[in-house]
């Protein structure tokens, strides 16, 4: 039996193992998915040397930007984002060899696609971790100006406070932090959403609940919402590709 897998910490919000266990039954596959919550990177390569059956497995946080240093090779896409969300494994008589991909990128660029019927000029994306800078590739690659937002902003980046009498600017409001995921529903970004409107489209990285409070604060001004599950499966499958080439 093939063996694929997530890499990340915590994994109970995750709908990954799921996903690929109806698809493997689905598809008479003989294969398993299994979740592995390691609270520290460095355990991976062993938990790898004791799987001999893994052809690989995606990663989730908070190890997209962490596990690169421990990959063999990284497409020249993935080092271009600067995060890893999806590894195939290849076995030789030395050892193993991983190879790192970014599937987040297409995946959120399909779904957003199927989204908008008209793209923005701009766009502000809530967040600068992995799953962030795959959106910042996605949205640049479609000729769309991207303004970055942080609890602590650098020099390229801006804080939550200058978003007051600002969001009118951008009809494309992405939030790529875990804030509002399950089991902590409640979280949302301290964005003004006094100001948004039916003009404005939220895209919430976030599956899991399918309608976080970042969606729910956003509808009740009128404004489109998506969240994050048709991202996964779009993801998912750019992966399954990957890891069966």
């Amino acid at each position: 039996m093939l063996l694929f897998g997530l890499l990340g910490f915590p994994l109970g919000h995750s709908f990954s193992k799921s996903y690929f266990t109806e698809k493997f039954t689905a598809e008479n596959i003989d294969a398993e998915f299994l979740n592995f919550e390691l609270n520290d990177i460095t355990r991976m390569p062993l938990v790898i040397r004791e799987t001999p059956e893994l052809k690989g497995f995606a990663v989730t946080i908070p190890y997209k930007e962490k596990i690169m240093p421990f990959l063999d090779y990284i497409s020249e896409e993935a080092q271009a984002i600067g995060a890893v969300n999806s590894v195939k494994v290849e076995r030789t008589p030395s050892g193993f060899v991983l190879s790192g991909y970014n599937t987040d990128m297409p995946g959120f660029r399909d779904s957003l696609l199927r989204f908008m019927p008209h793209l923005p000029k701009q766009a502000l994306i809530l967040g600068t971790g992995g799953a962030a800078k795959a959106v910042k590739y996605a949205l640049t690659s479609l000729g769309i100006s991207v303004t970055s937002v942080s609890r602590t902003p650098s020099s390229e980046e801006i804080g939550y406070p200058e978003l007051m009498h600002q969001l009118n600017k951008y009809p494309l409001i992405i939030n790529a932090t875990p804030l509002g995921t399950s089991p902590h529903t409640e979280g949302c970004p301290p964005i003004p959403y006094e100001q948004l409107t039916p003009d404005h489209y939220l895209f919430d990285l976030v599956y899991n609940p399918a309608v976080t409070t970042f969606m729910q604060r956003g509808m009740q001004h009128g404004a489109n919402v998506r969240n994050g599950l048709e991202m996964l499966h779009l993801q998912a499958d750019y992966s399954w590709k990957i890891w069966n080439s």
